[in-house]
């Protein structure tokens, strides 16, 4: 313990020299940042978020690029630049549209689900980038769209296909969640770059975006942004598919923006949300600021209300901190 306490002492104060973020909600204070994605890989958590660059009175999300930060400890973040920007994807627009995403790993590459708008067909639209390396960088995995508007014609808008949120289940079989009012999901075929099969709507009552799939003690945890303002909500089911059963609210709304957005993780035998609110200095709809805290299942296996707090969670060292 002595050793271990001996080294986040060293790596609380290099990162005072090295950009290292010191966790207290918001999580990251030197820039503003949303939509965050979590990946745990060797020890290791890697935060993925967009970043927020409207000036104080902006009318519209500007975002430029997705940063990404990573620790061993949730406690200190390191600062680990941009693992790619909308220009990756040559089918985009490519200039301002680094909107939510999402990581998995598979076969030692990593995949990066990402919201782009689309520079030939109207609306949003995902692709898929690959990398050898969780800090990227990460490259065009397909050349084209894995997702455009002219494939989902549910809802009569040009941002209903947003949040993708990627599912890995233990039997090796990959799934995509996403969606604006509609909820969509696909399997993945083994390359994680095709559909195997259909893309299914599910009919939902009061759904807004942000689907999220986790797995705990055997039970499907299937989370998203609900109502407008946003609310976060979850359901469960025995099956990535589902049926879902209605669980409850387990984020409330924000004061100051209207989104929430969160991403649900194990780490070092303790359980996280992330989500973003607008507390930063300076902060509003369109200059957010991720934040994260702990929380234990139920008994039940029902997550309980978690509230949102300034001090973030306590200093939790994983392997990769010794």
């Amino acid at each position: 313990m002595k050793n271990n306490a001996s080294k986040l002492a060293a790596i609380a104060a290099a990162g005072m020299l090295a950009g290292v973020a010191q966790a207290a909600n918001p999580l990251l204070p030197k820039l503003y940042t949303a939509d965050p994605a979590a990946l745990v890989d060797n020890g290791m958590v890697y935060l993925y978020v967009g970043h927020d660059s409207a000036e104080p009175a902006g009318k519209d999300y500007v975002m430029k690029e997705w940063r990404l930060y990573s620790s061993c400890d949730m406690k200190n973040w390191t600062d680990r630049g941009s693992p790619i920007q909308p220009s990756a994807f040559k089918w985009a627009i490519g200039k301002v549209d680094a909107w939510a995403a999402d990581i998995t790993k598979r076969d030692g590459k990593y995949y990066f689900y990402a919201t782009v708008d689309h520079a030939s067909i109207p609306g949003r639209a995902i692709g898929v980038a690959v990398s050898d390396k969780p800090e990227g960088p990460f490259v065009d995995a397909r050349g084209s769209a894995l997702v455009s508007n002219d494939m989902t014609l549910e809802a009569p808008i040009a941002w209903d296909d947003i949040d993708p949120g990627v599912f890995t289940d233990d039997n090796g079989q990959a799934y995509l969640y996403w969606g604006n009012t509609v909820l969509k999901y696909a399997k993945l075929k083994a390359n994680m770059t095709e559909f195997d099969g259909p893309i299914v709507t599910v009919g939902m009552d009061r759904f807004t975006e942000a689907p999220y799939l986790h797995k705990h003690n055997g039970t499907y945890y299937l989370s998203y942004s609900r109502d407008f303002p946003e609310e976060t909500a979850y359901m469960t089911g025995p099956s990535p598919t589902g049926p879902w059963h209605y669980r409850g609210v387990i984020m409330a709304k924000n004061a100051k923006v209207k989104t929430i957005h969160q991403a649900i993780i194990d780490f070092n035998g303790k359980s996280y949300i992330f989500y973003h609110n607008a507390k930063l200095p300076g902060g509003g709809e369109f200059r957010r600021s991720v934040a994260v805290e702990e929380f234990a299942y139920n008994a039940d296996g029902t997550i309980p209300f978690i509230k949102q707090t300034r001090e973030g969670p306590a200093a939790n060292p994983g392997p990769a901190c010794k």
